[in-house]
């Protein structure tokens, strides 16, 4: 079966802002040597597009492995793009055409807003493909116009040891340093304090 042995709803994090981004944090652990991979399979892209709501609810016709290996591509060409940008640096001309190749293989979405914490925000695309290709092409989509907005220059890498999650900082400082406060922010909080605690039990008293 196609679904058989796909992640699970909590394998992903939505902290991205963008759908783009929360594409990239599909490969997991950047930091690492052999970063971890949740689109394993067919069935995980599938999965991730309907849960990113880019994807029609329902059981849409089989993915290939040709669509996931493109999937792969175009996340990684998003990730090189968008970091590049942010550090104001120019994307490679390869990714450039695949982003271009990519994001017109769609129509474009409608722009979406919403009012949080007191003003509007982009609320990202609620159009919906009826394949995983084509939804593949929204997120190129969102890319490209992140790439063209000044919201570029916010894009941040999680500031966490163990995370290097992409994110969107929209705090009116712009000085947000980790992708979650509840998750990175308080685990880097919490093991500072116990490395302090620590140092002070070893210092001999006076």
């Amino acid at each position: 079966m196609q679904n058989e042995g796909v992640a699970t709803d909590d394998t992903w994090i939505w902290d991205g802002g963008r759908v783009c981004l929360d594409f990239t944090n599909t490969l997991r652990h950047r930091w690492r040597s052999t970063p971890g991979e949740t689109l394993r399979n067919p069935g995980d892209l599938t999965l991730w597009l309907q849960r990113a709501g880019l994807l029609t609810p329902g059981i849409p016709d089989p993915v290939d492995a040709a669509v996931l290996a493109s999937g792969r591509r175009l996340r990684e060409a998003v990730d090189r793009a968008v970091l590049a940008v942010s550090d104001g640096r120019l994307p490679s001309s390869s990714d450039v055409v695949l982003l271009n190749e990519s994001a017109a293989q769609a129509p474009r979405p409608a722009p979406q807003i919403a009012i949080k914490g007191g003003h509007l925000e982009p609320a990202g695309t609620t159009t919906m493909s009826p394949d995983p290709a084509t939804a593949l092409a929204l997120i190129a989509q969102d890319a490209v116009d992140l790439l063209l907005s000044s919201e570029i220059r916010r894009v941040r890498v999680c500031g966490a040891d163990t995370c290097a999650l992409r994110f969107l900082d929209r705090s009116p400082a712009h000085n947000r340093r980790w992708c979650s406060m509840s998750r990175c922010g308080n685990r880097t909080k919490v093991r500072l304090h116990q490395a302090r605690a620590r140092r002070s039990e070893r210092t001999p008293a006076d």
